[in-house]
Parts: C-alpha cells; structure tokens; sequence
C-alpha cells in the first residue's frame, strides 16, 4: 500500500487509515481486534482513535472504552513500534469529559496521561485538538456559522498556548507530532505563524470531513496544504455510509449506523439523496463498487495524507482497503465532476 508522509515529520503513514469510532458500541473488544490484525496484514500501519470515542452512541459510560481496545490490542500483540497511532483531546461541551472545560495547557496534559494510560503506551505519534475552543462551521454547522460576536483575543491566546504546550509535551518523548481536527484555513495558519515566529513544533495534519459528498477542502485548504505541507486526513470518506448506497430509497439495514443515529449526523436528509443516486449511477455505469469508487476518489486528491475508514464488519473492511488498489480514469472523474457541478454541496 502505497505511504505518505504526515507533514514535514518524515513519518509515514498508509493512505488508508483505520478508524476506530465504533469499537466500543457497535464493535466488540474481539471484533476491534481482528479488524486491526487484518489491516495491519493487508499493509495499513496508521490506527486514529479519540479520547472521545466510541461515538455511537456518545456516552459516559462508553467513554475512552475504544482506546481500552486499542490498549488491549497492543498489550497483547508485544509490538508497538510498527503502528503510527493518532488520538485526540476533547474540546468542551460534555460534562463527563473534564466537565465541559475548554481546552487548556492542564486539560491537554490530563487527557494525554489519560490516554497513554488506557492505549498502554508511552508516547503517541500523532496527537490531535479534536475541535477548537472557538466555533467553527464543521458538524453541519455551515449552514449557520458566523465568527462574528467571537473573542477575538481569547482564540488567539488558546492557538498560542495549545502549540506551546503541544511542543512542550512533543520534546518530552509524549508526543512525535501534532495534528488539528475540525480546523479552518484560519486557524491552520495560525498555528503554522506561531510555530515559525517562536520555534515551535509545526502542525502536521488537519482531519477534516472530507467525501463526494462534502469538499469544502478542495478550495483555501487545499492552498494551505500545498504550500504548507500539512495534509487532509479524510475522516467519514464515505459520508457515514451513504455513498455505499446502503440507505438508498429510506433503507436503513440493521445494525448499520442509521440504525442507531437516524440523521447521520445531520446528513442523512432529501438533499443528499439524487446526488447519492447519481454517483451510484456513475459507478455503475463504469462498473465499480460505489463505495470503493468513492474512496478511490479521496485517495486521488493530491492534498490527502490518508482516507481514514470505518468498518463494523470484516466484509466492509475487506472492501474499503481494497479501494487502494483503484485507480479511476479520465472517464470516471469526469463524470464525477459533472455530478459535482450539479450537487455541489448535499450535505
């Protein structure tokens, strides 16, 4: 499988990623497992979990549970060095997770020992701000965002104290480099500015959504992360399933996210779905697998470190990490354009 390097840090990583936010609910412990030794068979390296996960649902009582499986995971396999892992901090808004507070130098280092203790790991190689203090049009927010009415002063001083704490922690061993997550073009540079003018250790990554169905990417972020270096890891590449084209005319299968989060997080709606049709047609047509066309698509945008994918059954991996073997022609991403055009922004 083909690697990429995470930013300017020379540590690479597989273009597929595994994800992780459904051990824990939807996943067992011995279901979490076998996913990871079949990836790390079929030659994906890099695992990105979060503090917060699993994610469906969210929960108190499920809370940091997918990091325990991780944990397990490495406890017993006796390797750790083979595997780039990725996790992430919290930001406020649930009274569980460190009652709501913001993100802080003293909630980073109480999430991160946090973290290291239930992946049974004494250091992470990517570290990640999960969402910024500040708001931010992800989450289906665009529809409504404004940063005005924001604090200007107190964005600029959680940038300025999230980097120094971040390099503090990346000199002492904790940490081999730092990501953002549900980030903006905005706040990226900013990040990347104090990191020059102070000497401070650069961001590497940005997670981002990223699908056929959401490309909010393709324009200012994808500017930063070419002159910058500091690539798009795709989460939801696959828009939370719809573009398998498994909720196709109101079907929601059993056991399947919708099954549980109904909405998909606010994408699962009327105005997705003729988009979802006409990329089911596309693939069709040009006799592909709807789902691996998809991420086969992700994995040609030249600004992607790697498509992060999820899976609650064996058959869904096995499918989605052999999209990297895809390579879609002139004719297939001309008709993805086209549809595109019409259906710019579904979700």
């Amino acid at each position: 499988m083909k690697t990429n390097s995470l930013g300017r840090t020379g540590i690479e990583v597989s273009e597929i990623g595994l994800g992780t936010m459904t051990w824990g609910s939807q996943n067992s412990e011995d279901e979490a497992h076998a996913q990871m030794n079949y990836a790390v068979e079929n030659g994906v390296n890099f695992f990105d979990t979060a503090e917060l996960y699993p994610v469906t649902p969210l929960s108190a009582e499920t809370y940091g549970r997918t990091e325990e499986f991780i944990g397990s995971w490495f406890e017993n396999r006796k390797k750790r060095d083979d595997i780039i892992l990725a996790t992430k901090i919290a930001g406020s808004g649930r009274q569980w997770i460190r009652d709501g507070k913001p993100i802080t130098p003293q909630t980073i280092r109480t999430a991160l020992d946090a973290s290291l203790r239930r992946l049974k790991t004494d250091y992470i190689d990517l570290y990640q701000i999960h969402w910024p203090n500040r708001g931010h049009f992800h989450f289906r927010n665009s529809w409504t965002y404004t940063p005005y009415g924001q604090d200007r002063y107190q964005s600029h001083i959680d940038i300025a104290e999230t980097l120094d704490t971040l390099d503090r922690l990346v000199k002492d061993g904790k940490i081999r480099a730092i990501g953002l997550s549900n980030e903006t073009a905005w706040g990226t540079m900013r990040y990347l500015n104090r990191a020059e003018q102070c000497d401070r250790t650069r961001i590497s990554t940005v997670q981002n959504e990223y699908s056929l169905l959401y490309r909010h990417h393709d324009l200012d972020m994808a500017e930063l992360a070419y002159y910058e270096d500091v690539g798009l890891l795709a989460f939801s590449p696959l828009a939370t399933g719809l573009l398998s084209g498994k909720y196709r005319g109101g079907k929601i299968p059993p056991g399947s996210r919708a099954s549980i989060q109904p909405e998909l997080g606010g994408r699962r709606q009327a105005q997705q779905e003729p988009a979802v049709d006409a990329y089911c047609a596309v693939a069709e047509k040009h006799g592909l697998d709807t789902a691996q066309m998809a991420l086969a698509f992700v994995l040609s945008r030249p600004f992607v470190t790697a498509a992060l994918i999820g899976a609650t059954t064996m058959e869904q991996l096995k499918s989605n990490i052999a999209a990297a073997d895809i390579t879609l022609s002139d004719d297939v991403l001309h008709d993805i354009a086209m549809v595109h055009r019409e259906f710019p922004m579904p979700i």
